[in-house]
């Protein structure tokens, strides 16, 4: 049986498939959509990460394919009713970069606190800002995390030992789990309205696209911070950008967009957003687990049918 790696991933992943018997492993990042709407009729497993775009029409070409697996948590560049209807079973790596994301959402607050790409700016531009600049700090502040999962989760723990008071609305976990990473569940309305900081760690879903919007900004707090490194398409950006201009935002730290690379740079470029172009997985440690967990998955499932970590039930 034939896999094929269409997007660059850490060597670990064709190693760990070529460990299992039968499997031939072929790596062609890069390749463009006709590209692989010509090649994929041979293969029965399909890996990727986030720039192959595995869409309907790969899908249906695909006639060998019997699992497509992709390296990292979202899943947004497969089209799961399209798989599901053929028979194709998804899955992906949850949790195997759930550290790095976590870590860049605390640097972002840490930045954001500390005016550090402002600053970082002057100096390189040849300016002794240190008059008048004041700062923040973390310890003390109120975090507000909507969605405690696998990065939410490290999120809180980081905080609680960075001695930040943490809120969490997750409303699929029960109060010991978020009580054991010193997080108090609450109501999202009580979390806007006393959070100094919201982080954002949940997925894109009907239930979630748009729903940080006009409305959820008039319920926080005055010069709240935002931190968005989970989805893009969550937060509506029009208003996210209104709201920094009207002053009820005083920061955000973005790493994900409604449309990648986006269409209206204004809130990237905005002088109180820190925005980086979705590198919160993007960390040599996190390859290195994805890569391995997805080439296990496949590999097992190929060689013996075991499934975990599946997105679709076909």
């Amino acid at each position: 049986m034939k896999v094929l790696i269409s997007d660059e991933t850490d060597p670990i992943c064709a190693e760990t498939l070529k460990s299992f018997p039968g499997l031939e492993v072929e790596q062609r990042a890069g390749m463009s959509p006709e590209e692989l709407l010509r090649e994929i009729p041979e293969f029965e497993a399909l890996v990727v990460r986030s720039a192959t775009k595995v869409t309907a029409r790969v899908i249906a070409a695909g006639k060998k394919l019997k699992a497509i697996g992709r390296a990292g948590a979202g899943v947004d560049n497969i089209d799961i009713q399209a798989a599901t209807e053929r028979g194709i079973l998804v899955m992906n790596t949850p949790g195997g970069n759930a550290n790095a994301v976590a870590e860049l959402a605390v640097g972002m607050m840490f930045a954001l606190a500390r005016k550090l790409l402002t600053l970082s700016a002057g100096m390189e531009a040849g300016r002794w800002e240190k008059k008048g600049y004041k700062g923040g700090e973390l310890a003390g502040k109120t975090l507000g995390l909507v969605g405690i999962g696998q990065v939410g989760a490290r999120v809180a723990r980081k905080a609680a030992a960075l001695d930040m008071k943490v809120l969490a609305y997750d409303p699929f976990v029960k109060t010991e789990q978020a009580q054991e990473l010193g997080a108090e569940l609450c109501e999202l309305d009580r979390l806007y309205e006393a959070s100094d900081y919201v982080s954002l760690h949940l997925p894109k879903k009907e239930q979630t696209a748009g729903m940080i919007n006009a409305d959820a900004f008039a319920k926080m707090k005055r010069g709240v911070f935002l931190i968005n490194c989970a989805r893009g398409g969550i937060v509506v950006e029009a208003d996210l950008l209104e709201a920094l201009e009207q002053g009820r935002i005083a920061g955000v730290g973005i790493d994900v967009y409604e449309s990648e690379p986006p269409e209206d740079w204004s809130l990237a470029r905005h002088p109180a957003v820190i925005a980086t172009p979705h590198i919160g997985a993007a960390t040599a440690e996190a390859q290195v687990v994805v890569a391995e967990m997805i080439g296990r998955q496949i590999g097992e499932y190929l060689s013996a049918g075991k499934i975990l970590h599946a997105v679709n039930k076909p």
